[in-house]
């Protein structure tokens, strides 16, 4: 199965993937608790010890790293769509020959 055809399968049910993804971290937790499955004698601070702390801060930290890069390409990486026109540049991109003629050195 191609990628853009995987995508596609995956949009079409958004609501189904995000359930399975909260299920999976529900029952990570719920591992996490059980004390005969995970043993929590040699967690080096006291904030490990409590059930489920290291899936929080996954996705806490991924979270993070979704919105400061949203916060980064507002900040101006992104340009608009019409950066260039607006700018009195001509856009080289929609060349119909594909290729660039370069001078001769």
């Amino acid at each position: 199965m191609s990628l853009v055809k995987w995508i596609g399968f995956l949009r079409a049910r958004m609501r189904t993937l995000v359930w399975g993804c909260v299920t999976v971290l529900v029952a990570i937790v719920v591992l996490d608790a059980i004390p005969s499955l995970v043993s929590k004698e040699h967690a080096h601070t006291t904030v490990e010890r409590v059930p489920g702390f290291w899936a929080l801060f996954g996705f806490a930290g991924c979270a993070l790293l979704v919105f400061g890069s949203k916060l980064f390409g507002r900040a101006g990486i992104v340009q608009p769509e019409d950066y260039y026109v607006r700018k009195g540049r001509r856009d080289t991109s929609s060349s119909t020959s594909g290729t660039q003629s370069h001078p001769e050195r």
